[in-house]
Formats: C-alpha cells, sequence, structure tokens
C-alpha cells in the first residue's frame, strides 16, 4: 500500500470529456521545456503542456499512461491538473490513422511547396510519432 504522504490527486479534462481522475505517487509528463517528474508538495507551477506520454505512478500498481497533446498543466502542492486538448488511453489510438498523419506530416516537411506551415506539419508530425509509440 502507497504511503498515504506521498499520494496526490491528479485530473486530465479535456473539451469533451473528464479523461481521469485518480490518485498518484509521482506524475510524468511532457512541456515545451522538457520532460517534467511531480511528487506530492510540489511548488505550485502552471506550464504549456508538448505532445507526448504522460505516466501516472501509484506505488504497488501498474503505470497508467495515456498520450496528451497540447493544453496547460496547473500543478499544485495536493494535485496537478491537466487540461489538454486531446487526452488518449493506448487502446483509443488507431496505429494505421497515426501512421497516416506520420507520413503525411512527413511529407510536407521534406517537400518544398509554398505555403506550408512548417510549425504545424512539426506538430502534426510529434502528435504522430507520440500515437505511434504509445500505441505499441
Amino acid at each position: 500500500m502507497a504511503d498515504e504522504n506521498k499520494i496526490f490527486q491528479v485530473e486530465i479534462i479535456t473539451p469533451n470529456r473528464i479523461f481521469y481522475k485518480g490518485e498518484s505517487t509521482m506524475v510524468e509528463f511532457n512541456t515545451v521545456e522538457g520532460k517534467l517528474g511531480v511528487y506530492k508538495k510540489h511548488i505550485p507551477v502552471t506550464t504549456v503542456l508538448a505532445p507526448g506520454i504522460v505516466r501516472i505512478h501509484k506505488e504497488g500498481e501498474e503505470d497508467r499512461i495515456a498520450a496528451i497533446h497540447s493544453g496547460f498543466a496547473e500543478i499544485l502542492p495536493d494535485k496537478v491538473t491537466f487540461l489538454a486538448e486531446i487526452a488518449e488511453w493506448p487502446e483509443e489510438i488507431d496505429k494505421a490513422r497515426a501512421k497516416a498523419a506520420m507520413e503525411r506530416a512527413k511529407a510536407r516537411l521534406e517537400g518544398k511547396e509554398e505555403g506550408v506551415d512548417l510549425k504545424r506539419a512539426e506538430f502534426a508530425l510529434h502528435k504522430a510519432l507520440v500515437r505511434m509509440d504509445i500505441g505499441e
């Protein structure tokens, strides 16, 4: 059983649903500034999420993992809240669709077409790669 002094609340909220609500002893995720790991009693921080995998740890249980694509995280001493545009469990990801999106994004980045929004293509590629990674 996890030490109650280490447990804090985690919520992942998307525009469509409360994706996850539960307890954790540590949560790991990607921000635009790099990877971040949070334990209970972390200093308050608000940060911008980058596409990546969120890993929710709880002692004595298997880690929960999900893909999160852009949004914000609010870190408080006893709670972490993710406000994400998209959050997906591994079983919700369509691997064939993710692979097709990855190939489209790569083609846009490698092509010399005018008017291609490179930042948007890079973001699409990153999202597709996250989906491919977590879907395996």
